[in-house]
């Protein structure tokens, strides 16, 4: 049986700024672009927007850096400020190198410059301000699909909230989800039939994450102004499990 996918991208959704309830504004926007949320929908929403809302900006000015920091600027070239940031946003620095610092994030996830950053961001080039990744990615992504499920007397809606991410591997940037609610993030298949009938042994599929990539693609990375896309038609389970599932444990993973 075929399967088809849709993925609409929200049009001129506004600029989001600290303080916003981003449930509304998802509510607003998807009115305005004639949808209304229905059950097996997902939403994936960009980052940046779910941390402006929660006022996650810092301006550099008020960033004093200590010794640590002063070292890991030198050895990244990055500004000694940001670096502070890098520092206290991670559990671990796993790699450095002139222009990027590879770290364990506080919430688990391995990220470049613990994913702050500047892009798209109206700063003042005289008094610059970075954006943190949100607190609690899967607490404000439980928040607001708990919102629009009433609002949208939905039972089975998924929620993800993605970030780009380079691979070990490839060359490139994917969209990741960071943060995810309803929705089982990794589907374990070991012990399912294939083709020909010989039981999966190791396939594990990290639905949040592709997801993710797709709505990534559609969003864009540079002036396309779309952080909010409705996924239609996907085949997912539904789970209370946060994208804590998607993180590797340290002892297998083979490139720290």
């Amino acid at each position: 049986m075929s399967q088809a996918m849709q993925l609409v991208g929200l049009q001129d959704f506004p600029l989001v700024e600290p303080g916003d309830d981003l449930a509304q504004l998802l509510k607003s926007s998807l009115q305005a672009n004639d949808l209304a949320l229905e059950d097996g929908d997902v939403l994936v929403l960009a980052q940046k927007i779910v941390s402006k809302a929660e006022g996650r900006y810092v301006r550099l000015s008020t960033v004093e850096p200590g010794p640590e920091a002063l070292e890991l600027a030198a050895a990244s070239d990055k500004d000694p400020r940001q670096a502070e940031l890098i520092l206290r946003e991670s559990k671990t620095v796993l790699r450095r190198r002139p222009g990027v610092v590879i770290v364990e994030h506080k919430l688990g996830y391995v990220h470049a410059n613990a994913g702050i950053d500047k892009s798209n961001l109206p700063t003042n080039e005289e008094d610059p301000a970075v954006l943190l990744l949100p607190e609690d990615s899967d607490g404000s992504a439980e928040v607001l699909r708990q919102a629009l499920q009433q609002h949208y007397q939905c039972t089975r809606l998924g929620l993800i909230i993605n970030d780009s991410a380079g691979r070990a591997w490839r060359m490139g940037t994917v969209g990741m989800a960071i943060g995810t609610a309803g929705i089982e993030p990794l589907r374990n298949q070991v012990g399912e039939p294939d083709l020909f009938g010989r039981s999966l042994e190791v396939t594990e599929v990290a639905v949040a994450d592709e997801l993710a990539a797709a709505a990534s693609f559609v969003m864009g990375q540079a002036a396309e102004g779309c952080p909010v896309v409705l996924i239609r038609g996907a085949q997912w389970s539904a789970a209370e499990v946060g994208s804590s599932a998607l993180l590797r444990n340290p002892a297998q993973d083979m490139f720290r």
